[in-house]
């Protein structure tokens, strides 16, 4: 397990830029989903000022 870790010597600087990638992915999908949720609540607001 600890070969893998390592990644032929690798590692250090491997696995930091997987931490930054996934942080960026969970940032980018939070960030779409908060921007979607107020959208909605926006079209629904709007709806409601027609009717």
């Amino acid at each position: 397990m600890s070969v893998f870790l390592e990644m032929g010597g690798y590692g250090g600087f491997i696995w930091p830029c997987y931490i930054l990638t996934l942080g960026g992915m969970v940032w980018i999908a939070v960030s779409s989903w908060r921007r979607a949720k107020a959208a909605a609540a926006r079209l629904a607001e709007l709806g409601m000022e027609k009717g």
